[in-house]
Protein backbone atom coordinates (compact mmCIF):
# COMPACT_ATOMS: atom_id res chain seq x y z
CA UNK A 1 0.00 0.00 0.00
CA UNK A 2 1.36 3.43 -0.97
CA UNK A 3 2.36 5.91 1.74
CA UNK A 4 0.03 8.86 2.22
CA UNK A 5 0.60 12.35 0.80
CA UNK A 6 -1.36 15.37 2.02
CA UNK A 7 -2.08 17.92 -0.73
CA UNK A 8 -2.66 21.38 0.70
CA UNK A 9 -3.73 24.31 -1.49
CA UNK A 10 -2.64 27.44 0.39
CA UNK A 11 -3.60 30.16 -2.09
CA UNK A 12 -1.28 33.19 -2.00
CA UNK A 13 1.25 33.20 0.85
CA UNK A 14 4.13 35.64 1.52
CA UNK A 15 7.52 33.97 1.10
CA UNK A 16 8.66 34.29 4.74
CA UNK A 17 5.36 32.93 6.02
CA UNK A 18 5.56 29.97 3.65
CA UNK A 19 9.13 29.30 4.78
CA UNK A 20 8.08 29.27 8.44
CA UNK A 21 5.24 26.93 7.51
CA UNK A 22 7.65 24.56 5.80
CA UNK A 23 9.93 24.49 8.84
CA UNK A 24 7.01 23.72 11.15
CA UNK A 25 5.83 20.91 8.89
CA UNK A 26 9.37 19.55 8.52
CA UNK A 27 9.64 19.25 12.30
CA UNK A 28 6.37 17.34 12.47
CA UNK A 29 7.39 15.12 9.54
CA UNK A 30 10.75 14.30 11.14
CA UNK A 31 8.93 13.36 14.34
CA UNK A 32 6.58 11.07 12.41
CA UNK A 33 3.55 13.12 13.41
CA UNK A 34 2.36 13.70 9.84
CA UNK A 35 2.84 11.94 6.49
CA UNK A 36 4.52 13.59 3.52
CA UNK A 37 2.97 16.95 2.59
CA UNK A 38 2.85 18.90 -0.69
CA UNK A 39 2.08 22.62 -0.35
CA UNK A 40 0.69 24.27 -3.50
CA UNK A 41 0.67 28.06 -3.55
CA UNK A 42 1.56 31.41 -5.11
CA UNK A 43 3.82 34.13 -3.70
CA UNK A 44 3.54 37.92 -3.89
CA UNK A 45 6.46 39.30 -5.98
CA UNK A 46 9.80 38.21 -4.49
CA UNK A 47 13.35 37.37 -5.55
CA UNK A 48 14.72 34.49 -3.52
CA UNK A 49 18.47 33.97 -3.39
CA UNK A 50 19.90 30.48 -3.01
CA UNK A 51 23.08 29.66 -1.13
CA UNK A 52 25.24 30.07 -4.25
CA UNK A 53 23.77 33.38 -5.43
CA UNK A 54 26.33 36.00 -6.45
CA UNK A 55 25.85 39.76 -6.23
CA UNK A 56 25.94 40.26 -10.00
CA UNK A 57 22.79 38.16 -10.41
CA UNK A 58 20.78 41.14 -9.07
CA UNK A 59 22.64 43.93 -10.86
CA UNK A 60 20.25 46.75 -9.93
CA UNK A 61 20.75 46.32 -6.17
CA UNK A 62 18.17 45.31 -3.56
CA UNK A 63 16.79 48.84 -3.06
CA UNK A 64 15.94 49.20 -6.77
CA UNK A 65 14.04 45.91 -6.85
CA UNK A 66 12.19 46.74 -3.67
CA UNK A 67 11.18 50.07 -5.22
CA UNK A 68 9.52 48.04 -7.98
CA UNK A 69 7.48 46.26 -5.31
CA UNK A 70 9.58 43.08 -5.31
CA UNK A 71 10.90 41.74 -2.02
CA UNK A 72 14.48 40.37 -1.97
CA UNK A 73 15.23 37.51 0.45
CA UNK A 74 18.07 35.11 1.22
CA UNK A 75 17.16 31.46 1.69
CA UNK A 76 18.79 28.19 2.73
CA UNK A 77 17.88 26.34 -0.46
CA UNK A 78 20.29 25.26 -3.14
CA UNK A 79 20.49 27.05 -6.46
CA UNK A 80 20.79 30.70 -7.43
CA UNK A 81 18.42 33.65 -7.66
CA UNK A 82 14.91 33.19 -9.00
CA UNK A 83 11.66 35.15 -9.12
CA UNK A 84 8.28 34.21 -7.70
CA UNK A 85 5.07 36.12 -8.29
CA UNK A 86 1.33 35.86 -8.91
CA UNK A 87 0.44 33.46 -11.71
CA UNK A 88 3.35 31.13 -10.95
CA UNK A 89 2.75 27.79 -9.24
CA UNK A 90 5.09 27.06 -6.35
CA UNK A 91 5.11 23.53 -4.89
CA UNK A 92 6.89 22.79 -1.61
CA UNK A 93 7.18 19.06 -0.82
CA UNK A 94 7.84 18.26 2.83
CA UNK A 95 8.85 14.64 2.39
CA UNK A 96 11.00 12.01 4.04
CA UNK A 97 13.76 10.88 1.65
CA UNK A 98 14.09 7.56 3.49
CA UNK A 99 12.18 5.63 0.78
CA UNK A 100 14.71 6.99 -1.75
CA UNK A 101 17.62 5.90 0.42
CA UNK A 102 18.29 9.57 1.16
CA UNK A 103 19.31 10.09 -2.47
CA UNK A 104 18.86 13.83 -3.11
CA UNK A 105 19.82 13.49 -6.78
CA UNK A 106 17.13 10.85 -7.33
CA UNK A 107 14.64 13.14 -5.61
CA UNK A 108 15.53 16.08 -7.88
CA UNK A 109 15.26 13.85 -10.96
CA UNK A 110 11.81 12.90 -9.70
CA UNK A 111 10.80 16.55 -9.39
CA UNK A 112 11.91 17.07 -12.98
CA UNK A 113 9.70 14.18 -14.11
CA UNK A 114 6.78 15.66 -12.17
CA UNK A 115 7.17 19.00 -13.95
CA UNK A 116 7.67 17.52 -17.41
CA UNK A 117 4.67 15.20 -17.05
CA UNK A 118 2.40 17.96 -15.74
CA UNK A 119 3.46 20.35 -18.51
CA UNK A 120 2.80 17.71 -21.15
CA UNK A 121 -0.73 17.24 -19.79
CA UNK A 122 -1.26 20.99 -20.27
CA UNK A 123 0.03 20.95 -23.83
CA UNK A 124 3.64 22.10 -23.34
CA UNK A 125 6.51 19.84 -24.35
CA UNK A 126 9.37 20.12 -21.85
CA UNK A 127 12.80 18.68 -21.16
CA UNK A 128 15.90 18.90 -19.02
CA UNK A 129 19.17 20.08 -20.59
CA UNK A 130 22.54 18.70 -19.59
CA UNK A 131 24.51 21.27 -17.61
CA UNK A 132 21.55 23.60 -17.03
CA UNK A 133 19.19 23.66 -14.06
CA UNK A 134 15.42 23.42 -14.15
CA UNK A 135 12.99 22.43 -16.88
CA UNK A 136 12.93 23.86 -20.40
CA UNK A 137 10.60 23.82 -23.38
CA UNK A 138 11.47 21.65 -26.36
CA UNK A 139 14.26 22.93 -28.59
CA UNK A 140 18.06 23.07 -28.75
CA UNK A 141 20.05 24.39 -25.76
CA UNK A 142 19.72 28.16 -25.42
CA UNK A 143 22.24 30.42 -27.11
CA UNK A 144 21.79 34.22 -26.74
CA UNK A 145 19.99 35.57 -29.80
CA UNK A 146 19.27 32.13 -31.29
CA UNK A 147 15.70 31.76 -32.51
CA UNK A 148 13.86 28.56 -31.67
CA UNK A 149 16.05 27.67 -28.69
CA UNK A 150 14.60 26.14 -25.55
CA UNK A 151 13.06 28.54 -23.02
CA UNK A 152 13.07 28.03 -19.26
CA UNK A 153 9.65 27.38 -17.77
CA UNK A 154 10.37 25.77 -14.39
CA UNK A 155 12.93 25.94 -11.59
CA UNK A 156 14.01 23.63 -8.78
CA UNK A 157 15.78 24.50 -5.52
CA UNK A 158 15.74 22.16 -2.54
CA UNK A 159 17.03 21.92 1.01
CA UNK A 160 17.34 18.72 3.04
CA UNK A 161 17.78 18.55 6.81
CA UNK A 162 17.59 15.33 8.84
CA UNK A 163 16.38 13.58 5.71
CA UNK A 164 13.34 15.88 5.29
CA UNK A 165 12.98 18.17 2.27
CA UNK A 166 11.89 21.80 2.13
CA UNK A 167 11.64 24.29 -0.76
CA UNK A 168 10.91 22.63 -4.10
CA UNK A 169 9.79 23.72 -7.54
CA UNK A 170 8.18 26.62 -9.39
CA UNK A 171 6.50 26.64 -12.80
CA UNK A 172 5.45 29.73 -14.73
CA UNK A 173 1.77 29.36 -15.52
CA UNK A 174 0.38 32.79 -16.46
CA UNK A 175 2.65 35.29 -14.74
CA UNK A 176 4.44 38.52 -15.60
CA UNK A 177 7.83 37.51 -17.02
CA UNK A 178 9.35 41.02 -16.93
CA UNK A 179 10.94 40.60 -13.46
CA UNK A 180 13.07 37.74 -14.81
CA UNK A 181 14.64 40.19 -17.24
CA UNK A 182 15.88 42.38 -14.38
CA UNK A 183 18.11 39.62 -12.96
CA UNK A 184 20.20 36.71 -14.19
CA UNK A 185 17.66 33.97 -13.44
CA UNK A 186 19.24 30.86 -11.91
CA UNK A 187 22.62 32.32 -12.86
CA UNK A 188 22.14 31.56 -16.56
CA UNK A 189 23.13 34.38 -18.91
CA UNK A 190 20.88 35.02 -21.89
CA UNK A 191 18.11 32.72 -20.72
CA UNK A 192 14.66 33.32 -22.17
CA UNK A 193 11.86 32.66 -19.68
CA UNK A 194 8.41 31.51 -20.71
CA UNK A 195 5.11 30.30 -19.25
CA UNK A 196 2.32 27.86 -20.03
CA UNK A 197 0.18 30.77 -21.21
CA UNK A 198 2.91 32.14 -23.49
CA UNK A 199 3.45 28.68 -24.96
CA UNK A 200 -0.25 28.37 -25.73
CA UNK A 201 -0.81 25.61 -23.19
CA UNK A 202 -4.21 24.38 -22.07
CA UNK A 203 -6.00 25.59 -18.91
CA UNK A 204 -3.37 28.17 -18.01
CA UNK A 205 -4.54 28.75 -14.43
CA UNK A 206 -2.47 28.13 -11.31
CA UNK A 207 -5.26 26.15 -9.63
CA UNK A 208 -5.69 23.75 -12.56
CA UNK A 209 -1.97 23.26 -12.99
CA UNK A 210 -1.44 22.81 -9.25
CA UNK A 211 -3.95 19.96 -9.21
CA UNK A 212 -2.07 18.35 -12.12
CA UNK A 213 1.27 18.69 -10.34
CA UNK A 214 -0.22 17.08 -7.24
CA UNK A 215 -1.35 14.05 -9.23
CA UNK A 216 1.97 13.67 -11.02
CA UNK A 217 3.91 14.04 -7.76
CA UNK A 218 1.86 11.23 -6.23
CA UNK A 219 2.48 9.03 -9.27
CA UNK A 220 6.23 9.67 -9.56
CA UNK A 221 6.89 9.20 -5.85
CA UNK A 222 4.32 6.43 -5.41
CA UNK A 223 2.14 8.17 -2.84
CA UNK A 224 -1.58 7.96 -2.12
CA UNK A 225 -2.61 11.62 -2.32
CA UNK A 226 -5.59 13.30 -0.72
CA UNK A 227 -6.59 16.90 -0.17
CA UNK A 228 -6.17 18.24 3.36
CA UNK A 229 -6.08 21.47 5.36
CA UNK A 230 -3.31 23.04 7.38
CA UNK A 231 -5.12 22.29 10.63
CA UNK A 232 -4.69 18.58 9.96
CA UNK A 233 -1.02 18.95 8.96
CA UNK A 234 -0.02 21.32 11.77
CA UNK A 235 -2.32 20.21 14.55
CA UNK A 236 -2.66 22.73 17.38
CA UNK A 237 -0.05 24.98 15.75
CA UNK A 238 -2.37 25.71 12.83
CA UNK A 239 -4.17 28.46 14.72
CA UNK A 240 -1.03 30.60 14.63
CA UNK A 241 -0.32 30.35 10.92
CA UNK A 242 -2.81 32.96 9.72
CA UNK A 243 -3.64 30.69 6.80
CA UNK A 244 -6.95 29.09 5.96
CA UNK A 245 -6.89 25.57 7.32
CA UNK A 246 -10.18 23.94 6.46
CA UNK A 247 -9.64 20.33 5.39
CA UNK A 248 -10.95 19.21 2.04
CA UNK A 249 -10.06 18.55 -1.55
CA UNK A 250 -8.17 20.96 -3.77
CA UNK A 251 -10.48 23.72 -5.00
CA UNK A 252 -11.09 24.22 -8.70
CA UNK A 253 -10.06 27.87 -8.44
CA UNK A 254 -8.09 30.01 -6.03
Amino acid sequence: MSAELLLIDCGTVPYREAWDLQLALAERRAAGEVPDVLLLLEHPPVYSRGRRTKGEELPMGDAWYEAQGIEVLDTDRGGLVTYHGPGQLVAYPIVDLGPLGGDVHAYVRGLERVMIGALAEHGVGAQTIEGLTGVWTDGPPPVPGQAGAARKIGSIGVHVSKGITTHGLAVNVDNDLQPFEWVIPCGIEGVSMTSIAREGGREASVAAFGATVGRHFATVFERAARGAGLDEALGAAAAGTGLGASPGTLPAER
